[in-house]
């Protein structure tokens, strides 16, 4: 026999010998070798036994790897899939307000073309909000953006998000037998409620039943009123109509119920790179702002579309319908298009100041972080009566200035940086309650556009 292997010191007898000397060990009428019914190999050097450990042991490791990445790739995927389900739900959005067409309730410009000619198509979903669809757009060979609310919107709110909706009441005003007059009056009315007696409201109230006859045919139907009705619920349509002459405000083309369609922008955020969630996990959130920096256009592009946004502070800051107020001015909410011309990309956190003021001057507190809407929009909490005073503390354009100080100073040239350093950082610190704020607003905004447009006026980009 074979000389048995030596391991540590010690001698290993394979089990297959021992499973061998076992079978012979017991009584039989015919017994064969141990040897002959299967071959058993002693092997003769402890290093066998040490490959065949080894090679079992990669196979598992790498059994286990394919198995977790599998498992691993299905979640994502699953995850994925249902994040997507619930926040694009266009198709829910088109039926809800296709049926409502089809039954008379509604009508407008866009209805035949979503409902009965087809040629309004969704595209790309850019929604961020289950209860907020917003899609890229076809309109037969117009590019457009889409936009459909899935609930009734509801009275601004602080700790909840803007405009939630409820079925069970939408399309509802104005009721059968509504005179044209009437529903003047309630326009009317729902203007003096959000704005104030501020402007011509009574010019505003024209220039909506004028949007509101979607087929042109010189009156207002009565499902096109409630299309118009459920669409002043909307912050942001307000808004537009409000700024529809303003460059910076994409323009409306349509509308179908509360769904409204507007003109397309090409370049949908101020700057970075989408990228999937999982690396987003993964990725600090002080690295992700500088990478987001590197992925903008050249410094002449830069300043024109920040002269843009200083323009659009501009326009909405005390109009002829009041002060509104920027309540999240984040990159995301702002673009600009091939010309880069900025344009505002989601205005339903912009609100009118008198309206804001009238919701949180009752509020119960107990530190200042009670006191915000949205993300930018603080007042303070008075302590002897637990309540947030009316006054929101930062100006939009300080906002406005805080977005665009990384944004401007990297890659600015070194002949103005120092200057553009110097009057971002006084913009930033402008505050509401200083004593000659308009002034000081007016002369650090009319300074930051002074600078950047003596820069770039003699090049091509501007």
């Amino acid at each position: 026999m074979a000389e048995l292997g030596r391991l540590d010191g010690e001698f290993k007898i394979p089990i297959c010998l021992l499973v061998k000397l076992a079978e012979f060990s017991k009584p039989s009428e015919t017994k064969e070798a141990p040897f002959q019914s299967r071959r058993c190999v002693i092997p003769t050097h402890p290093i066998h036994l040490l490959d065949q450990v080894r090679l079992s042991y990669v196979r598992i490791k790498y059994l286990f790897i394919s198995w977790l990445v599998v498992f691993i790739g299905s979640w994502i995927m699953y995850v994925q899939y249902s994040t997507y389900t619930e926040l694009c739900r266009g198709h829910d959005c088109r039926k809800i307000i296709c049926d409502k067409y089809k039954t008379g309730v509604i009508d407008g410009s866009a209805c035949s073309s979503l409902c009965a000619k087809e040629t309004l198509y969704f595209g790309k979903c850019l929604s961020t909000k289950p209860n907020n669809q917003i899609y890229l757009g076809i309109w037969g060979n117009l590019q457009s953006v889409i936009k459909c609310q899935m609930e009734e919107a509801a009275q601004l709110d602080f700790g909840t998000d803007p405009e939630p909706r409820k079925e069970i009441v939408l399309f509802d005003k104005p009721t059968k037998g509504t005179t044209v007059e009437k529903f003047k009056e309630m326009v009317y009315g729902l203007f003096k409620a959000k704005l104030g007696e501020q402007g011509n409201l009574s010019e505003l109230v024209n220039l909506i039943l004028s949007f509101a006859d979607g087929n042109k045919d010189g009156r207002v139907s009565l499902p096109e009123a409630k299309s118009a009705w459920a669409l002043l619920q909307l912050e942001e349509f307000l808004l537009m109509v409000i700024l529809q002459d303003k460059e910076h405000t994409p323009k409306l083309i349509g509308f179908c119920g509360d769904l409204y369609v507007t003109e397309r922008v090409e370049y949908t955020s101020l700057y970075g790179i989408s990228l999937p969630w999982i690396i987003e996990l993964l990725i600090p959130s002080g690295f992700r702002r500088s990478m987001d920096q590197w992925f903008t256009p050249s410094w002449p592009r830069k300043a024109k579309i920040a002269i843009g946004l200083l323009e659009f502070v501009e326009d909405i800051f005390h109009g002829p319908y009041g002060n509104f107020l920027m309540c999240d001015t984040s990159a995301k909410n702002l673009g600009y298009n091939d010309k880069y011309d900025l344009k505002m990309m989601d205005m339903r956190k912009i609100v009118p100041e008198i309206n804001l003021k009238e919701i949180i001057k009752d509020r119960q507190c107990d530190s200042d972080l009670d006191c915000i809407y949205g993300t930018d929009c603080r007042t303070l909490c008075d302590q002897s009566k637990m309540r947030c005073t009316t006054e929101v503390i930062q100006p939009n354009l300080a906002k406005a200035c805080q977005l665009l100080k990384d944004y401007l100073l990297r890659g600015a040239p070194s002949d103005i940086h120092e200057e553009l350093e110097k009057q971002l950082y006084l913009c930033i610190a402008l505050k509401v309650t200083a004593n000659q704020m308009e002034m000081e607003h007016s002369l650090i905004l009319n300074n930051l556009k002074t600078l950047l447009w003596k820069k770039i006026s003699h090049t091509n980009d501007s």
